[in-house]
């Protein structure tokens, strides 16, 4: 069930399931365009041993979108780190896909003492700085509709048959659970505020400076996120490991849950 707390002046959405006897927390961050519905296959999984946390990240999902919020890496690892510490105690991991295992990174450089282990999912790196003119153009009146002319360009199920290698798992539910946050207008007035205020992702040499164990999980088929990009990742990130998953896509959580929790099981629980 989602609830909310407001955190770093912004009001978040969050699915929050302790565990009474939990060997530590999982961290849930979903990707670009994306929900805590992107883990509702993998999160009961998790809870039978963690507890799991998963938040929808600003401007995503049910959280606030407001005009006042600065829509940084830095700011949101900021609010992230302030609900960690708010509801959760022992042990953390963090887990983000996508555009969310860069906000991991980010919250691993701005945080470090935040988790003790990490876990990237097809995650998203070395994208740079939005350019100038997308910038600038992000001030335009009425630029909420600029952005969702562009995103229905290829729609919900469009998206979705770029990001699943077996395109026989998009369904009715699957569709409608994507499509929801963008049925009211300001999560595109978020869009274009994200644009201005993001950072680029952290560079090889800071990623160098993160010494939190890290997991990285790909899927073999991945279009969005190439494996190259994994590699790359796990020769930057000094104490890491890269697992690839046979016959999957980007969109790992939805794909293939039982063999992901297992490897982040895995992984947690050192064996």
């Amino acid at each position: 069930m989602k609830k909310e707390e407001t955190v770093n002046g912004i009001r978040l959405s969050y699915e929050w399931s302790p565990h009474p006897d939990a060997a530590g927390t999982i961290v849930l961050l979903h990707g670009f365009l994306s929900s805590s519905f992107s883990f509702r296959k993998l999160v009961p999984l998790l809870t039978e041993q963690f507890s799991v946390l998963a938040v929808d990240w600003p401007p995503f999902g049910a959280s606030e979108k407001p005009k006042r919020y600065v829509y940084s890496y830095e700011n949101i690892s900021k609010t992230i780190a302030h609900l960690i510490n708010q509801l959760t105690s022992g042990p953390i991991t963090l887990a983000g896909h996508s555009m969310g295992g860069q906000l991991v990174l980010h919250l691993l450089k701005y945080h470090p003492g935040i988790a003790d282990k990490a876990v990237l999912l097809c995650a998203s790196g070395y994208i740079p700085k939005a350019k100038k003119h997308l910038i600038a153009a992000s001030y335009m009146p009425f630029v909420d509709l600029l952005v969702k002319r562009w995103l229905e360009k290829s729609g919900v199920e469009g998206n979705l048959k770029n990001v699943v290698f077996d395109q026989s798992l998009i369904d009715k539910e699957m569709v409608n659970g994507y499509s929801l946050p963008f049925e009211k207008r300001d999560i595109f007035l978020g869009l274009a505020r994200f644009l201005r205020h993001r950072e680029g992702d952290l560079t090889s040499e800071e990623i160098h400076q993160l010494k939190t164990p890290c997991l990285l999980i790909w899927g073999e088929h991945d279009r969005i996120v190439p494996l190259s990009t994994g590699k790359q990742l796990a020769a930057d990130l000094p104490n890491s490991c890269l697992e690839v998953i046979k016959k999957a896509g980007h969109l790992l959580p939805e794909e293939k849950p039982e063999e992901t929790a297992a490897l982040i099981k895995a992984f947690i629980l050192g064996l």
